[in-house]
């Protein structure tokens, strides 16, 4: 009888256990709330007791995007070496897509928005915070990808300061300039980045693909053979990560895209592009709908079955194709 109680004992305990585990990991892979990014850079301007200036608007928001994937509930899961953490795939998979996002502005924050030309020097915060979230996203010691994110918002941080010029730091000086051809290499980052989460997308009921790889040009090469037609379908066991991250990357770059519409307000205007824009965003809020399904379905294009990233899909698709035309309306307009 003592060996029956304390086997019935050790079940309740593993039960509750598991249960504990679970609620936790249905609470923290709850969706992220989008971020007011007029009223952050209103409370952020109001704390430092400034005016924003031109760039302190895509600064402030490329800040808190970094800071949601570190502040969230259950905070930063995706190198979590203990449960319920490391039992998880779907928040982690949005974590690497808004990473990704992230990545990418604080790359053009360096390359092109901090800089006047091609000849000027590289401003020391960037410089300092960009590398910083390119470390292994599943790093968890010596350094851990949260120590070296923090760091990398530090230094954003800085940057901020010295545009608005608070910095503490003797002559530290900042510059945003909000041209035409910075936006357009923005863009041209990120129109590849959604073509491929579009590619990946579709791919969930696999496609006969057509090799265009050097269409356009009859002297063309690439280093190995690759016969004209190719076969792709995204693993079943992957479906639901490629979905998460691509929601993920749309939810960050939702934002950004709204920061742009404020810093570069005049040269939107100028050429007659903010409506193209603000179409660019509908589309990105369109997939960011409440997803009811508990879990990601994979049916057929024309099935009975719902598939769930042939919807994600075409709303990135969309988004990337408006993308397209806006980056020849700044270049042409």
């Amino acid at each position: 009888m003592k060996m029956n109680f304390s086997a019935k004992a050790v079940g309740y305990i593993a039960a509750g256990v598991f249960l504990l585990f679970y609620l936790v990991g249905v609470y923290w892979s709850l969706d992220v709330k989008p971020i007011d990014i007029r009223h952050e850079v209103t409370t952020a301007a109001t704390a430092d007791n400034v005016s924003p200036v031109v760039g302190y608007t895509t600064t402030t928001t490329l800040i808190k995007v970094a800071s949601s994937i570190l502040d969230k509930s259950g905070g930063y899961i995706s190198n979590d070496a203990l449960p319920p953490g490391v039992f998880l795939d779907n928040m982690p998979a949005w974590e690497f897509g808004v990473l990704e996002m992230v990545r990418d502005m604080a790359l053009v924050l360096r390359k092109d928005f901090s800089r006047s030309q091609s000849q000027s020097l590289e401003n020391a915060h960037i410089k300092r915070a960009q590398p910083k979230f390119n470390i292994d996203h599943k790093s968890w010691a010596m350094p851990s990808a949260e120590s070296e994110y923090r760091k990398a918002i530090d230094s954003l941080h800085l940057y901020r300061d010295a545009l608005v010029g608070i910095s503490k730091i003797k002559d530290d000086h900042a510059q945003f300039y909000a041209r035409a051809d910075n936006l357009t290499s923005y863009l041209d980052e990120i129109q590849k980045r959604l073509g491929s989460y579009s590619q990946k997308l579709s791919a969930s009921v696999g496609k006969d693909k057509i090799n265009t790889d050097l269409a356009g040009d009859s002297e063309a090469k690439q280093s190995s053979y690759e016969g004209s037609h190719s076969q792709y379908r995204t693993s079943w066991w992957q479906l639901d990560d490629v979905f998460y991250e691509s929601r993920g990357a749309a939810w960050a770059l939702l934002h950004f895209l709204k920061a742009v519409e404020i810093d570069f307000e005049s040269v939107l205007q100028n050429k007659n592009a903010t409506i193209s824009l603000q179409q660019i965003i509908r589309e990105l809020e369109a997939s960011q709908q409440t997803l009811w399904s508990p879990m990601v379905l994979n049916g057929d294009g024309f099935g009975v079955l719902a598939n769930h990233s042939l919807v994600m899909a075409n709303y990135i698709s969309r988004a990337n194709a408006a993308l397209i035309d806006l980056n020849e309306l700044l270049r042409k307009g």
